[in-house]
């Protein structure tokens, strides 16, 4: 995402984007150049979480040495959208995925991946980050047109909107119109499981073979293919970002996250007698009445609810968790004090 003021950085440092994140270590993109680089020691232990830490997509404050060979990462630029989940595990965090994106592809395979409750996952972390969801559902030379169009039928009965691309990597059915949108400055993210197709999109927009890929199985499935996100720029200036298959999308989005990312609902919602209606139990639920008129599905309703259940039990609880974080942190201070007395 461009950003058309330009930011004053001190004497010294220069402004870079960063292209890939692996186990600590970083590269950034210095025009079309990629550069290895190192937090500076002020900010990483400045950084009291995860997600205070440069990500893919990020455009950060560096110094170049060694002639411009390496590069030291002294600070992060104010991000403009984010792509995050849940961090796996019971400790409630963030993990970054990409920052600064206009356009989140949600990539799934029309032959084996085709899910509805997880699609419903990515549009709402997209609509959490206040990125733009597009659906590309690839591999569409494996499955007959019917079952292609009814698939596309179950997406809109379930009340998403999002704008929908059937594409094939092996015909090049549906490349260009993908191709269309990316523009230059633009940038945009690949998120899907593993196998669905997203490394060789990459490398049919590249027309080189730029990342390895792996055997596809005899059932249509590929395998996982990229190990680290990686930011790639195209010959006219958009930017793409490919992200390893997500075997688990835990979900940690904002109660305005979820609405957006279920704006049928919420805009039945706005019908309720109460303004803050739960959609469960109360009287005068237009969520429920549309349910039970047939013009809500049942399983795009339990899939709302199931998801706000997990958002506000999350959400509790890592603001539970910085409060007692920010209390230690006080009482550590005071016990500092006294000792110093």
């Amino acid at each position: 995402m461009t950003d058309p003021q330009q930011p004053q950085l001190p004497e010294g440092l220069a402004l870079a984007c960063v292209a890939a994140v692996d186990r600590g270590a970083f590269r950034i993109l210095d025009g079309t150049r990629e550069v290895p680089a190192e937090l500076a020691g002020k900010f990483y232990f400045l950084a009291d979480t995860p997600e205070e830490l440069p990500c893919v997509g990020d455009r950060v404050a560096v110094q170049y040495h060694d002639g411009g060979a390496a590069a030291i990462i002294h600070s992060l630029l104010p991000r403009q959208s984010v792509l995050r989940r849940r961090r796996a595990g019971d400790k409630v965090e963030y993990q970054m995925i990409a920052a600064n994106i206009d356009m989140a592809f949600i990539v799934q395979s029309c032959h084996f991946d085709f899910n509805i409750r997880r699609m419903d996952r990515y549009l709402v972390m997209a609509a959490d980050g206040g990125v733009e969801p597009i659906l590309l559902l690839t591999k569409i030379d494996l499955v007959t047109p019917e079952a292609l169009a009814e698939m596309i039928a179950a997406i809109r009965a379930a009340g998403i909107t999002a704008r929908i691309i059937p594409l094939s990597n092996h015909t090049g059915a549906g490349l260009e119109e993908f191709r269309s949108l990316l523009t230059p400055g633009r940038s945009c993210c690949l998120l899907g499981s593993s196998g669905v197709g997203k490394t060789t999109l990459i490398n049919r927009l590249l027309e080189r073979e730029a990342f390895n890929t792996k055997e596809v199985s005899a059932t249509g499935e590929g395998t996982h293919a990229t190990s680290r996100r990686q930011l790639t720029l195209l010959e006219n200036g958009a930017m793409v970002i490919d992200t390893p298959g997500m075997r688990e999308l835990g979900l940690l989005a904002s109660g305005e996250g979820l609405e957006l990312g279920f704006d049928d609902i919420q805009s039945l919602g706005a019908g309720c007698r109460y303004s803050d209606c739960t959609h469960l139990r109360e009287p005068g639920c237009a969520v429920r009445a549309a349910v039970a008129a047939g013009s809500l599905s049942q399983e795009r309703y339990d899939s709302y609810l199931k998801l706000k259940k997990e958002s506000d039990f999350y959400g509790m609880s890592y603001a539970e968790k910085r409060k007692k974080d920010k209390e230690f942190g006080r009482f550590i201070n005071k016990a500092l004090k006294q000792i110093k007395k």
